[in-house]
């Protein structure tokens, strides 16, 4: 079946099924959860919620959000799905993806990592072991703050496992979710592959990622969350991960990737991770770069392949996002309801 009319039949069930779904706006609200320490500083997160509030466009720096700011929410909303930007990125990032599912029904958490996004990028400069070893840390923190929060613990539909928990993540993020689904890094992976394949994944290489030679410490507390049930991972990082872990995956997972990714090279990175899944879920995005995934900012953005803006001739990232949307929309509720 090819990849356009496996796009359109899920385009078609999904609307079947928005058909008889509640008609919700995305409201926004920006929260601060606890560090990993009394000390540490908090980490923001942006909340995308539905809501029947009027949603209005309001620009924040190059991107922006088409949402009710601080619309009153919903009684229940359908699961909390948490969001990971990439490297070096913003929670902002995503909202065209993160509105969508409020629309239809989910509580979306984007937290802006500490260490890693556009103001401060310190933890990947100080330490490769760290990073990778943090930021699924600080995901599941977030995920912790907000089911614990007065204000949305009760409102997140929960069954005979617990509170419905979902995560989706881009590049960096893809590698985070993955970890919480229980992929384990293995950083000495990560030299090795540099080592050999350094002309063909230059970018991922050149990124001072490769020079740790030794796997995470194998005494360290495991980085898998438990409550998290389904992830998608979009041009995951992950080379690194290893095969075993990878196979021993038990939440569902959708991957895709770029098929004209330069910055994360997909032999090397998703096709990767789907082929040693237990259940492969790969979708490839035809003519798109890595950046196809992330809302089209207003200004130039630079980045280590260029113009975070910049789409290859003929790609319309406008309507891909929409479409991705319905996808990312139908798979979680395929997953989690």
């Amino acid at each position: 079946m090819t990849y356009f009319l496996r796009r359109i039949l899920a385009a078609l069930a999904t609307l079947l099924v928005a058909a008889h779904a509640h008609a919700f706006e995305a409201g926004w609200m920006q929260i601060q959860t606890a560090g990993a320490t009394p000390d540490a500083p908090a980490t923001t997160v942006a909340l995308y919620y539905p809501t029947l509030a009027t949603p209005r466009a309001i620009p924040m720096g190059p991107f922006a959000v088409d949402a009710a700011i601080g619309g009153k929410p919903v009684d229940k909303v359908k699961a909390l799905i948490l969001l990971s930007h990439g490297n070096a990125g913003t929670e902002l990032g995503h909202s065209v993806l993160a509105q969508a599912l409020a629309r239809n029904g989910y509580l979306v958490a984007a937290l802006r990592h500490p260490g890693d996004n556009w103001q401060d990028q310190s933890l990947l400069a100080k330490s490769p072991e760290r990073y990778f070893d943090e930021r699924p840390r600080q995901a599941s923190r977030v995920i912790d703050a907000i089911l614990a929060n007065p204000a949305w613990k009760d409102r997140i539909e929960t069954d005979s496992q617990g509170p419905r928990v979902g995560a989706l993540g881009h590049s960096a993020g893809g590698y985070t979710v993955l970890a919480l689904a229980g992929a384990v890094p293995d950083l000495s992976r990560m030299r090795k592959h540099c080592l050999a394949e350094a002309s063909d994944d230059p970018i991922f290489c050149g990124m001072g990622r490769s020079g740790a030679a030794a796997p995470l410490p194998a005494s360290a507390p495991s980085l898998k969350d438990e409550r998290v049930r389904a992830i998608v991972a979009l041009a995951p990082t992950g080379v690194l991960l290893t095969a075993e872990s990878l196979a021993a995956v038990r939440p569902a997972t959708m991957i895709y990737e770029a098929e004209l990714d330069r910055f994360l090279v997909p032999r090397f990175h998703a096709e990767w991770v789907a082929s040693n899944l237990p259940a492969p879920n790969l979708h490839r995005v035809p003519n798109a770069w890595h950046f196809a995934f992330m809302d089209t900012p207003s200004m130039y953005i630079p980045s280590l392949d260029g113009d975070v803006a910049a789409n290859p001739p003929g790609f319309d990232r406008t309507a891909f996002l929409k479409q991705l949307a319905v996808e990312i929309t139908a798979f979680f509720d395929k997953t989690l309801l």
